[in-house]
């Protein structure tokens, strides 16, 4: 038996449970077990790990995480696909089918995990949810350290950006807050079933401390939100509402050291921190 699935077994998994992919959960399965293996080794997963998988599918890189020997807990929304994981590492990896934990539920909704705490994830983000769950993994989960995330190519070169890149923007600074993001490779479409429009890129987390600042996470966001809002207007303009007017945004500006006539796209994580303070005396 095949500790990894195929095209045809995945196939058959779907028909077993009369699974139709749709676009609205984001449904693209992995097909291929090498890209399967290629990215449980980029992540860097060992025997020693506890992962967190959000959205197993069918099991396709469930089974890559616990070939390595690590334990994994996966969240799973859908019933029927919930249900069927245990039974789907059973007959492939029957000695690692101790290893896994199932989690019905959203991802957006869990704040508490059952069994030993993370100290990974990797995962396989549904590309309409990817940035929010990827936020929410990381202000709920402070024990995982490292991570390994599939999204949309798009997404995953949002998530790297440095200031002053055109694609930086509220995903880039919201996930500096917590972590460091490289992008260590593309996928193509034809790994998947079905065949999504774009590629995918893999993109690695590593978690670090967070910024040095008496402003809370909810009052850097909130300044994060309100400067790409309009992400071509200046500062002191895109922060009036925020602040009251483009008079006191100005002040506030000033007081954090701050020019004025910048634009959000330019500044980074300490720099919106910053503002944050300003906003908050």
């Amino acid at each position: 038996m095949a500790t990894l699935l195929n095209p045809r077994t995945i196939r058959e998994l779907a028909a077993s449970i009369d699974l139709h992919p749709t676009k609205q959960r984001g449904q693209n399965f992995v097909v291929d077990p090498n890209t399967v293996r290629r990215i449980v080794g980029l992540s860097g997963v060992t025997a020693n790990d506890t992962v967190l998988e959000i959205g197993p599918g069918l099991g396709s890189l469930t089974l890559g995480l616990l070939e390595t020997g690590a334990r994994v807990t996966a969240i799973e929304i859908e019933p029927a696909l919930a249900e069927l994981l245990p039974a789907t590492v059973a007959r492939h990896q029957p000695d690692h089918a101790g290893n896994l934990q199932v989690v019905l539920n959203d991802a957006l909704a869990v704040t508490e995990l059952p069994g030993a705490a993370p100290t990974a994830v990797v995962a396989n983000l549904p590309y309409n949810v990817s940035v929010p769950v990827l936020l929410h993994l990381l202000e709920h989960f402070d024990s995982w350290t490292n991570g390994l995330v599939m999204v949309q190519l798009e997404v995953a070169d949002r998530l790297v950006a440095a200031p002053g890149s055109k694609v930086y923007g509220v995903p880039s600074a919201k996930l500096a807050w917590y972590a460091g993001a490289t992008r260590v490779g593309t996928v193509p479409p034809t790994v998947f079933w079905p065949m999504p429009n774009v590629d995918s890129g893999l993109v690695r987390i590593t978690r670090r401390e967070l910024p040095v600042t008496s402003a809370s996470r909810k009052q850097v966001f909130a300044v994060i939100d309100a400067a790409f809002a309009q992400r071509r207007k200046m500062l002191r303009s895109a922060l009036r509402g925020l602040c009251g007017s483009a008079g006191a945004a100005a002040g506030v500006l000033q007081a954090a050291g701050i020019e004025s006539t910048l634009r959000g796209e330019v500044l980074d994580v300490t720099a919106f921190a910053r503002i944050a303070e300003a906003t908050a005396v």
